[in-house]
């Protein structure tokens, strides 16, 4: 069954909400381990720069593997 751009891109977009949530919280728990002091609004906004190249890349990937499976399997 072939997955539309449009749920290839919804899936992107729940799978990197997931993962904002934990970079975030792991931004807070590790940076401090390697003497970097941040406040919740950076590690905020890093997430979200680093959540916004997460959809492209993941979006990008999937739509790849759907071409490569269009075109081995018809």
């Amino acid at each position: 069954m072939k997955q539309s751009r449009l749920m290839s891109l919804v899936e992107a977009i729940a799978n990197v909400a997931v993962g904002y949530g934990v970079a975030v919280v792991t931004q807070i728990l590790i940076f401090p381990v390697f003497g970097l002091h941040t406040t919740l609004a950076q590690n905020l906004k890093m997430g979200a720069v680093f959540t916004v190249v997460s959809i492209a890349r993941s979006f990008a990937l999937r739509r790849l593997f759907e071409a490569i499976r269009v075109r081995t399997c018809g």
